[in-house]
């Protein structure tokens, strides 16, 4: 979707972090913006600053794991602005790192009922109304690197992110032959307030007694120098400019960092180590390709090399 001005962009957790910097892109490149985001005051915020800047825009207080404002919340944007175009499925959560089984059910439901059900909410109110309209649009759901390769302690955030890429990837494809994109954003290290604001939409009734906050970089091992992080994090509003680069472009997975290109090679390449190395059926592995089966998915094909990104 290159042309942005003049169309409308519906950012879930748009008022802070990640959905700001991406708010703030969106704006600068034309368009009018539907902010949503379950803090009504941060929303208030938000939206007299865009409104300075001249953007047009309308807040919404969104909890994206209630249905029924997720629906009430596309018709008021469709009420103000008429069309949605681009999808920012952003709002998610994270918790504090522990091995798999140290987690709690309070930590399970809290993390699936934001990043991936919230994320599933928010295609299944809006993507029909997009494919109704019947113009140009790009769906974009936030998965995080943790989406791509994983490190210790991270288990659970890891788990859903890696949902959300595998739902982007096959939004992509089964929207093949609309005039509707869909990517996989996986940020890495964002200068945003993930914890904090986990710790503040957390329901009461899925709260673990005592627990600290969020956040923070993992626990190291003994000997291990500590990296100096002020190098390694990326402000908001790059990371937004990142995003609209990715859209325009139509990007399948739109990245931020790549100094973690090496490592996400090795997981791919581990994987395809993993296949026997019997001799395969070449005229059965072509006609399972042609049928769509999934030996081979032509959607991954569609990613192009994505050049430096100029500051």
């Amino acid at each position: 979707m290159e042309n942005l001005q003049g169309k409308t962009a519906f950012i879930t957790g748009g008022a802070s972090g990640i959905g700001l910097g991406i708010a703030k892109a969106a704006g600068k490149a034309g368009m009018k913006l539907v902010i949503a985001d379950i803090r009504q005051s941060v929303v208030d915020e938000t939206v007299k600053y865009f409104e300075g800047e001249g953007v047009p825009v309308l807040g919404l207080q969104l909890d994206i794991t209630d249905r029924e404002s997720f629906v009430r919340a596309a018709d008021s944007a469709e009420a103000r602005f008429g069309n949605i175009h681009l999808l920012v499925n952003n709002a998610g959560i994270g918790v504090n790192g522990k091995p798999l089984w140290g987690y709690t059910y309070k930590d399970i439901d809290f993390m699936v009922s934001v990043n991936i059900t919230g994320i599933l909410n928010g295609i299944v109110t809006i993507v029909p109304r997009m494919l109704a309209h019947g113009e140009e649009g790009h769906v974009l759901s936030t998965a995080s690197m943790n989406g791509l390769a994983v490190f210790a302690g991270t288990g659970l955030y890891s788990a859903t992110k890696q949902a959300v890429v595998g739902m982007m990837e096959t939004l992509a494809d089964d929207l093949c032959g609309t005039k509707i994109g869909a990517s996989a954003f996986c940020p890495g290290p964002i200068m945003t307030n993930l914890g904090q604001t986990t710790d503040e939409v957390r329901p009461e009734a899925l709260r673990n007694e005592g627990e600290r906050k969020p956040g923070g970089p993992p626990p190291l091992k003994p000997g291990v120098k500590i990296p100096d992080f002020g190098k390694f994090m990326m402000t908001i509003e790059e990371c937004g400019e990142r995003v609209i680069r990715g859209v325009r472009r139509g990007d399948l997975y739109i990245t931020t960092h790549a100094i973690f290109r090496e490592g996400v090679r090795a997981r791919a390449e581990a994987m395809v180590r993993a296949f026997p190395l019997d001799p395969v059926d070449q005229e059965l592995f072509e006609d399972l390709k042609a049928f769509g089966h999934q030996v081979y998915n032509p959607v991954y094909d569609t990613q192009k090399q994505v050049p430096p990104f100029e500051k």
